[in-house]
């Protein structure tokens, strides 16, 4: 059965090393029939959620704010699969990531008791920093969020070593990434 995937692009280098591993499991995901679109979260205007408790009153723009989100609420209400890419910024999201994926709140106003819409999730992450020690505080919050949410995790991958554009190159994380899309 075909999904809907969504791919938050948190990396402020739109052809970076998460932008390396977006096309692998991107490639793989459509293999399997997926349609998959990517948000390159750096280009859109998105401001920082303010808090207000004021959105859910219209589900075609659930927030008060009018900006870019606009464009990407239709497509986050109608995917099947959450797909957050970023590089890693001191053990966490890129402010970009961040700053969109709390504006997804709006959406969850729109129902009883604020509870967000069920969804398949999965973390795609570029990291200059290697090993367990590294990955493990984005890992606990990742894990942390998605049962908040209630969400289900399909997998995260870390791919460390990485910090010039290009150091993804032939790094085994893409053929893991690749995998990840296929096994959809």
């Amino acid at each position: 059965m075909s999904k809907k995937i969504i791919i938050l692009n948190g990396s402020p280098r739109i052809n970076g090393n998460t932008q390396g591993l977006i096309d692998a499991f991107t490639k793989g995901a459509q293999q399997k029939g997926h349609e998959v679109i990517c948000f390159n979260l750096e280009q859109l205007k998105i401001h920082g959620c303010l808090g207000c408790f004021g959105g859910g009153k219209d589900r075609k723009s659930p927030c008060v704010q009018k900006d870019d989100m606009l464009k990407i609420y239709p497509k986050y209400i109608k995917a099947d699969v959450v797909v957050l890419a970023s590089p890693m910024y001191y053990w966490g999201f890129s402010g970009q990531l961040k700053c969109a994926f709390d504006r997804l709140f709006a959406v969850a106003e729109c129902e009883a008791n604020y509870e967000n819409p069920k969804k398949e999730c999965l973390l795609l992450m570029a990291s200059e920093g290697d090993g367990d020690e590294n990955s493990k505080p984005i890992l606990d919050y990742y894990e942390a969020l998605l049962k908040h949410l209630n969400w289900k995790n399909l997998g995260d991958i870390i791919a460390g070593g990485v910090l010039k554009i290009g150091d993804i190159k032939n790094h085994k994380a893409l053929e893991k990434a690749f995998e990840l899309g296929i096994s959809l």
